[in-house]
């Protein structure tokens, strides 16, 4: 289906199709790719508190020149702040150096302890951290547009699901062609959550860029292999897309986005049977045995 420039979360918002992510951004280089994403068409950022970038980031949204209101702000809360999501959420208010967040996800439901930060902290259940986020999201939303998760496979949403007043507006997850998690993504659509998919290239030096078949389809649409990798998540209905770079030249080649046809999507699918892979493997200690599933 011809992609959608943006999508209606189940607050009545819209959230655009394409952002930019900042995932592996490194200091000194994402306060500059925010600002000139911005003032080049993007009008969607993606961060989190765990990527330690959340103030270059707030940096380049204020030299961007680009009021605040014209763009969509996602951050995350960090594994070792479940106990403390409100004094989280003013961090990253602070750091962002804004008055409200258009989306806060929880990044993965997996609490950790704060002196150690890659230990589980199993005295805590992250379904309390919603409970807590739904309170928040309740009493502040002058704070808080829209709050949703990352990271969730089929079996955390569906737990989550049985016991949640607010429904998620999204969940961020990993999605490309070798990890399309399809049933992530229909239970998503059975609920009205939008799915944005992170690491639609495959992540850095992904195989995905000289697969024939991506290559072939870019060399049918004169573009990148990136732009028929983005495409195809903002081709599909109910899923938003967030492409990282810190260099010029790809950021904006990464927004132009291609009407795929059914067939060609299709056939971006096959690539899973013979090339399966996953780019985020968190290894945590204690977590072993809660059972984050591949890519499906």
């Amino acid at each position: 289906m011809p992609a959608s420039k943006s999508v209606k979360l189940n607050t009545g918002a819209e959230m655009p199709t394409v952002g930019l992510g900042t995932w592996k951004s490194k200091p000194g280089e994402v306060e500059h790719a925010v600002e000139y994403a911005l003032k080049n068409g993007y009008i969607h950022v993606d961060t989190a508190a765990a990527y330690q970038n959340e103030k270059e980031v707030g940096e380049g949204i204020a030299a961007s020149g680009v009021a605040r209101g014209s763009i969509f702000l996602t951050t995350k809360l960090d594994n070792p702040d479940h106990k403390e999501p409100e004094a989280a959420l003013e961090s990253s208010l602070s750091n962002l150096g804004t008055d409200y967040l258009d989306l806060w996800l929880m990044h993965w439901p997996a609490p950790m302890t704060k002196d150690t930060p890659a230990l589980a902290d199993k005295t805590h259940d992250w379904l309390d951290t919603w409970k807590s986020m739904e309170k928040l999201y309740k009493a502040h939303p002058e704070k808080l547009r829209a709050i949703g998760v990352s990271n969730f496979s089929v079996e955390f949403l569906e737990r989550l699901l049985a016991v949640a007043e607010v429904i998620p507006a999204v969940n961020q997850v990993e999605i490309h062609p070798s990890c399309p998690q399809e049933d992530v993504v229909e239970l998503c659509a059975k609920h009205g959550i939008v799915v944005t998919a992170y690491s639609p290239l495959g992540s850095d030096n992904s195989p995905l860029l000289t697969h024939e078949i991506v290559k072939k389809l870019a060399a049918k649409y004169n573009v990148e292999p990136a732009n028929i990798l983005v495409s195809l998540q903002a081709n599909k209905p109910n899923v938003t897309v967030l492409p990282k770079s810190v260099t010029n030249s790809r950021i904006l080649t990464n927004k132009v986005i291609v009407d795929l046809t059914e067939e060609e999507m299709a056939e971006l699918h096959t690539i899973d049977r013979t090339l399966h892979f996953r780019a985020c493997h968190p290894e945590w200690t204690g977590w072993g045995s809660l059972g984050f599933p591949d890519c499906k």
